[in-house]
């Protein structure tokens, strides 16, 4: 899904993300929360307080570059029930949702379509960054 990369994560989002996990352990997102509990298993993870603003936390709202075709897209890092394709809301626990989790302005990831090749997004951007905000109860 994604090149080895250095990511961030806030305390509180692990938590969130943790309890996430375990709700779905069950379900049918087998396969995205073991991607999800991958990005969480390597991340540096810090206060809220702490992270650095140019970085993806949940409820994030950045600007990306498709590298391969120049087209620039606008997303919201969002919770499953939260999720709005058409909004540009996209769940963290979609393949490219927990590849985005903790990237900071600059990084890159690369991930698989479905019906074959890759795509690789730059973070351009963050519009909104709910810590950057003060907006810790997001």
């Amino acid at each position: 899904m994604s090149i080895e990369r250095h990511i961030v994560v806030t305390e509180p989002d692990l938590l969130r993300l943790s309890r996430l996990l375990v709700s779905q352990a069950t379900g049918r997102n087998g396969r995205e929360c073991d991607e999800l509990e991958a990005e969480l298993g390597r991340a540096d993870v810090v206060p809220s307080r702490e992270i650095p603003a140019n970085v993806v936390t949940m409820n994030s709202r950045a600007r990306f570059v498709d590298q391969d075709t120049g087209e620039e897209l606008e997303l919201t890092l969002v919770y499953p029930r939260d999720a709005d394709l058409a909004r540009g809301r996209i769940s963290v626990l979609a393949p490219v949702g927990a590849a985005l989790l903790g990237l900071s302005v600059g990084q890159s990831i690369e991930w698989p379509l479905p019906r074959g090749g890759a795509r690789r997004l730059k973070v351009s951007a963050i519009v909104y960054q709910p810590e950057a905000a003060g907006d810790l109860h997001l």
